[in-house]
């Protein structure tokens, strides 16, 4: 099956609210229009926390994700104020929830999204392998994952310049698990340690300059 993942930006002028309602627009006319095996957003619906040990952005964005089973075009969101780029991508689920809620329904907790690029510095190939083999099993060790979407960018379908090696959506049951952060990286005896051994992983084989993380909420209009 193919995935796509389509990126769109807020405007200054909208609010989350107004935002989120032309993103739900947005994508009941894509799954109209190529009739999709599946279909998903991620979103930032609400402000973040103005204090928060993570590096939240204030920016909105959706990350659409379009599973299909043959390249059919997808057109009507390449017009929509904001986009701002289209990748195909190879997805993992090292860590997968049980679906129990109804599509168009929001999934229960939050998700800590994460788009990024590879280190300068290093090849691609070890960026992948410090990723998967490194990266990935710290995360789902130090914090109380129950889903864990890692897509690999492989190539761009727009003329628009962004692009990252990796989006990462990271979701967890409830909101404190991520906001406070002795749940998501442990009691007071260990956290400064596990801080500090994520954010020193992170810069091995990240650009952290160019690193953007928002707290987002996950919304399946067709599941699977």
């Amino acid at each position: 099956m193919i995935k796509e993942i389509y990126l769109i930006r807020g405007i200054r002028s909208e609010d989350y609210k107004s935002f989120s309602k032309r993103i739900f627009k947005a994508v009941k006319v894509l799954e109209s229009e190529i009739k999709p095996s599946a279909l998903k957003f991620t979103i930032t619906d609400k402000a973040p926390p103005k204090l928060s040990v993570i590096p939240f952005r204030k920016d909105k964005i959706a990350v659409i994700s379009v599973y299909k089973k043959e390249e059919i075009p997808v057109n009507s969101i390449r017009t929509i104020e904001g986009f701002c780029g289209a990748f195909t991508v190879e997805e993992a689920l090292p860590v997968s929830y049980h679906k129990y809620w109804k599509d168009g329904e929001p999934t229960p907790g939050v998700c800590l999204l994460t788009l990024f690029s590879k280190k300068k510095h290093i090849g691609y190939e070890q960026f992948i392998t410090r990723w998967h083999s490194g990266h990935t099993p710290l995360s789902i060790r130090i914090h109380p994952l129950w889903n864990y979407v890692r897509n690999v960018v492989h190539e761009s379908l727009s003329e628009k310049q962004v692009w990252f090696d990796g989006i990462v959506e990271e979701q967890v049951k409830r909101e404190s698990d991520l906001l406070n952060p002795f749940k998501f990286f442990g009691n007071p005896l260990i956290i400064l340690y596990r801080m500090l051994l994520v954010y020193f992983d992170t810069k091995s084989f990240i650009d952290y300059s160019g690193m953007e993380t928002y707290l987002a909420n996950e919304y399946h209009i067709l599941s699977k």
